[in-house]
């Protein structure tokens, strides 16, 4: 679909959302509040909401830790973010995990797994069911520059390839696989030209451009449910802050985050709609303010929500 005004202001909430609510998840993890691991999305946000806001209600989602943005765009609410981050039992994952770690199949999203490459076969078989069940769906999965190099990655996409599957794989490049720097990765220098290997489509976007992920995904979607087969998507960012909050990032260089800062995907987008006559002042502190109110109900509901109780621990480990 072409973005009308409207359309153009949610992605602007989504973006603005992604971000608040990455920033209260940090914030949570400092105040001692959270389980597990705190993940974040700073400058990957274009990514994960571009990519999501070109799927339909239909579409199965296998998102990636850094891809709150996709979880929010696809109708997680905020109530079950800050449940599942905050262990409780009311959570999606009934307080077992505290991460990114759970799936809704309600809304067709199927969360990551610590072994990062390994859902993409799962999502591959999801794509085969599709074509097998002839549903009018598409399958979008996502790895990191490091997780491409996993032979869950090479195999997945060489089936989906082969069967031309609906399935579209985007390789979130934001310059670091943990620490090891994207040089020292790979040869080459676009790692969507992998795609060639494959004999489908390697296309390389500007990931902090979230109006330019939308269409290259919107293309790619199209294409799939023709019956064309998978895309490879190589989105470039840079990954703003450590690989967890465990992590000062104190690997990269400044200068190397001076400059992706003057390419954050907000102010990018915000100054796009301000040249449009889309945004102004108010409407931008609006929509903030709507944000903020959001997350803080969200945080409080979550907080009263009861940890889970010790003796059901093994509950849904063993089968009967």
């Amino acid at each position: 679909m072409d973005l009308t005004v409207e359309h153009k202001l949610k992605v602007y909430y989504y973006l603005r959302l992604t971000r608040a609510c990455d920033d209260a998840i940090l914030r949570l993890y400092k105040q001692g509040k959270m389980v597990g691991g705190a993940y974040t999305g700073n400058g990957n946000e274009a990514t994960a909401v571009g990519s999501a806001f070109a799927l339909e209600e239909r579409d199965y989602l296998f998102p990636m830790h850094r891809d709150l943005g996709a979880h929010l765009v696809k109708g997680q609410t905020l109530r079950h973010i800050f449940l599942q981050q905050l262990g409780r039992a009311g959570s999606l994952t009934r307080g077992r995990d505290g991460t990114g770690h759970y799936a809704d199949p309600a809304l067709r999203i199927y969360g990551n797994v610590s072994h990062l490459a390994a859902m993409i076969p799962v999502a591959v078989g999801v794509a085969l069911a599709v074509r097998m069940r002839k549903e009018d769906a598409v399958v979008l999965s996502y790895i990191g520059d490091g997780g491409c190099n996993v032979g869950d990655f090479h195999e997945g996409l060489n089936m989906a390839a082969v069967m031309k599957l609906p399935f579209i794989l985007i390789i979130e490049n934001n310059q670091f696989a943990y620490s090891t720097p994207t040089a020292k990765q790979h040869a080459a220098d676009r790692l969507a030209d992998r795609g060639a290997g494959y004999g489908i489509p390697g296309v390389t976007v500007d990931g902090t451009d979230v109006l330019a992920v939308y269409e290259v995904c919107r293309t790619a979607f199209a294409r799939a449910r023709r019956g064309e087969g998978p895309t490879l998507i190589e989105s470039v960012s840079m990954r703003m802050h450590g690989h967890s909050a465990s992590d000062d990032a104190s690997y990269v260089p400044r200068a190397l985050l001076d400059e992706w800062k003057g390419k954050d995907p907000l102010e990018r987008y915000t100054r796009v709609l301000t040249e449009e006559g889309i945004l102004d002042g108010a409407r931008a502190a609006e929509i903030e303010g709507r944000i903020d109110r959001e997350i803080e109900e969200a945080i409080t509901a979550a907080m009263t929500d009861p940890n889970p109780a010790p003796e059901d621990a093994a509950e849904g480990v063993f089968a009967p």
